[in-house]
């Protein structure tokens, strides 16, 4: 596609880090990876990060490490990437899934309190495409019940809700830092971030075999480890990550204002900072659209058209049950193309290309 739904940023000094990186011989648990750590954990102003294989992983430590585990019950939305639930469903816990806002496609409240049982470990807050969820309200309802608060933060890196950048409000909180993401190691990666410090330490234990020493081990952990390239890149697109935040938000106020009146645009709370992984409307004829754009050379995404509960898999696990929003919704959201690197004049012609259409 000439447009393309997101790109990756790669300069000479990416390239010069993987080198040196190469050169150095330190390919894990090294230099890197615990400048990222530091690095990553100070933009959020938390006050430690652990770097993890990917963003699945990352949940996967989460909870494990929370002690979530057979019978233990997790209420999340539906409208996600499996992700969410599927490490939980390893370890024995079951998914409860609760329907979302249609404003900003988060999980919505009301429904959380009603899911709420005698079995529930924890809640799982994703702040979906990059818009947070509404944290004070569900560290209230957490903290009410006396159980854990998880933010999925793998599409909201570098948003903020009330002024502070997500991972502040939960228990701990995972990213991912895949291809697609507001910003990436150039593969799969992820980190775990929060300030609840012995949650932390466990969670840097675990990733590595459970050991204290290199060969002493005080639990039986996993191979979650981000190799040194990875951890490397990270650090240069760290860098970058504000002012590529800050573009995704003037893109979208283009699109805003050219498409507000024909189709459903995202809503942006004004108590927060969105990231913007990717730009999400609302159309009813979603494949003919996306048909038409790709047409135009404009890729699309659909994030996502099979709700959690409803996957093949997840529909022998949980017992049926309707989500009217979620199950709505997903028959109409499309994706335009979101990265950084698009000028002015791109955002604009996409947009034209959607009016066209909805206006035939």
């Amino acid at each position: 596609m000439k447009y393309n739904l997101v790109e990756m940023y790669v300069d000479d000094e990416i390239r010069e880090k993987a080198i040196d990186v190469i050169n150095s011989k330190r390919y894990i648990k090294g230099p890197e990876s615990k400048a990222f750590e530091r690095e990553f954990a100070d933009y959020l102003g938390v006050k430690g990060a652990v770097t993890t294989s990917s963003g699945t992983t990352a949940l996967h430590l989460i909870y494990y490490a929370l002690g979530i585990g057979r019978g233990d019950e997790i209420i999340a939305p539906s409208h996600t990437f499996i992700a969410t639930v599927s490490p939980a469903i390893h370890l024995g816990a079951r998914p409860v899934f609760a329907d979302i806002k249609e404003d900003t496609y988060n999980i919505d409240l009301e429904d959380v309190r009603k899911k709420i049982t005698e079995r529930t470990k924890a809640i799982v807050a994703v702040h979906l495409y990059g818009h947070p969820a509404e944290m004070k309200a569900l560290r209230e309802i957490a903290d009410e019940h006396g159980i854990y608060l998880v933010e999925d933060a793998c599409q909201a890196h570098g948003a903020e809700y009330y002024g502070k950048r997500v991972a502040n409000f939960g228990d701990i909180a995972a990213f991912s830092f895949f291809p697609s993401k507001v910003m990436t190691v150039a593969g799969d990666g992820g980190m775990v971030a929060g300030n609840n410090e012995e949650i932390l330490e466990r969670i840097a234990m675990l990733r590595d075999q459970g050991r204290t020493t290199k060969y002493e081990h005080t639990a039986l952990g996993f191979n979650f480890r981000m190799s040194e390239i990875l951890a490397g890149i990270g650090r240069i697109q760290l860098k970058h990550l504000d002012e590529w935040v800050e573009r995704r938000n003037e893109i979208a106020r283009i699109y805003g204002e050219m498409l507000k009146d024909e189709v459903i645009i995202p809503e942006i709370k004004s108590y927060v900072r969105h990231a913007f992984y990717v730009y999400t409307i609302r159309v009813k004829d979603r494949e003919t659209l996306r048909e038409y754009l790709h047409k135009n050379d404009i890729g699309t995404g659909i994030y996502y058209p099979i709700p959690v509960h409803l996957q093949p898999i997840i529909k022998g696990i949980v017992k049926h049950l309707e989500l009217p929003i979620t199950e709505r919704i997903v028959d109409e959201i499309i994706s335009l193309p979101m990265h950084p690197f698009m000028s002015d004049e791109d955002v604009e012609y996409i947009a034209s290309k959607v009016l066209e259409f909805v206006r035939r």
